[in-house]
């Protein structure tokens, strides 16, 4: 949560929500603890680690009673042409992206059925659904996560639990940063909008499907990528 879009979404979510950041980066977390202008609790957790996790989430039910909405948003890449790619390669990525995810959900919705109420929402990515050259372990992470929403969607909506994810396209983060000129340009040309995305795109609709308005939304995804991709 304390990247580019993470940090988004603490912000959009200050004014009306107590918030619970969960990261890898003490440093990180303190910083955007010091830049919050509202509640916000944070704690150092390796998302690789099931058994950190829990004891994470014990400590903050104990503190706050329960989570009711929930924002899976660890991702990292680590891109490497197929042939190339070894196992750490290959795991270091589905740990982080896909494993984390189900080990914050499986932990998490069990308070949110007892409470009959709850949202999860997963930051995916456009490469989920077209894959994208020499990132097949980060394209198999985020297909991974939209179809595992779409099922636990099936399975909790008579608990008033939704469960839906945002596709994001290219956005302006540290992601995106790396791309030099010709890249950038090459990339433009495939978005229609002819522009590359803000943070901000993204935290407003996480903040959408979190709130009542999307009430009746769940195993859906959103994709928010200038129409790069339309589905």
């Amino acid at each position: 949560a304390t990247g580019g879009i993470g940090r988004s979404i603490c912000k959009v979510f200050s004014k009306n929500y107590n918030i619970i950041v969960l990261g890898r980066d003490k440093e990180k977390l303190i910083n955007l603890y010091k830049s919050s202008d509202s509640f916000l609790k944070y704690f150092k957790c390796n998302l690789d680690d099931f058994e950190e996790i829990k004891n994470t989430v014990e400590k903050i039910n104990e503190q706050f009673n329960s989570i009711d909405i929930l924002i899976n948003n660890a991702g990292m890449t680590n891109d490497s042409l197929f042939l190339r790619m070894n196992l750490d390669s290959w795991q270091r990525v589905i740990n982080t992206n896909l494993n984390a995810n189900f080990y914050l959900t499986n932990l998490v919705i069990k308070k949110m059925v007892k409470n009959r109420w709850g949202r999860v929402i997963n930051i995916t990515s456009v490469v989920g659904h077209t894959g994208n050259y020499g990132q097949s372990n980060y394209s198999a992470s985020k297909a991974g996560i939209i179809g595992m929403s779409k099922s636990l969607a099936m399975e909790f909506a008579k608990r008033n639990i939704t469960v839906n994810c945002i596709s994001p396209g290219f956005i302006n983060t540290k992601m995106t940063d790396v791309l030099d000129d010709d890249q950038k340009k090459k990339i433009l040309e495939q978005i229609p909008m002819a522009k590359i995305g803000e943070p901000e795109d993204v935290a407003n609709c996480v903040f959408f499907l979190a709130s009542e308005n999307a009430k009746y939304i769940t195993g859906e995804t959103i994709h928010v990528n200038g129409g790069m991709l339309m589905t």
